[in-house]
């Protein structure tokens, strides 16, 4: 069994291109989860985050500046797991900017360690980030 993560992510002082480009970027994103991230901008290009036992995937579709879609997979997933498909969309707001997350076919076993991971990992080290390059602009 498999299920679904939604999360909206809000950003002040920041564009949605802006949150785009660190995602995007191999050392913006490293910078921003505070570890060793891999990511090509290419379509069918591989990602990793978190080093070699971390996350890993590729990238099914993306929209520049946009939008990004991925096969994404954990270690704790099981060899017969099938990939779970992340994506993500950046829009602007009034006072900054926000990511839509929808996150698919994660196996039941890992629903709440994926959806806190992005509440632990993920998003509170981006907000130091995003706070940390505006006052620097």
């Amino acid at each position: 069994m498999s299920r679904s993560i939604r999360q909206t992510v809000k950003f002040k002082n920041v564009s949605a291109e802006d949150l785009f480009d660190t995602y995007m970027d191999t050392e913006k994103h490293s910078a921003a989860v505070k570890s060793t991230a891999f990511i090509s901008n290419e379509v069918g290009g591989k990602f990793s985050v978190f080093g070699e036992n971390g996350l890993k995937g590729k990238n099914l579709h993306l929209v520049s500046k946009r939008m990004v879609v991925q096969t994404w997979r954990s270690n704790l997933f099981g060899t017969s797991d099938p990939d779970s498909i992340l994506t993500l969309t950046f829009v602007d707001t009034n006072d900054g900017a926000q990511i839509d997350l929808f996150h698919v076919n994660v196996p039941d076993n890992l629903y709440d360690n994926t959806n806190n991971g992005w509440k632990k990992m993920y998003w509170p080290s981006w907000r130091e980030y995003v706070k940390k390059r505006a006052k620097v602009v």
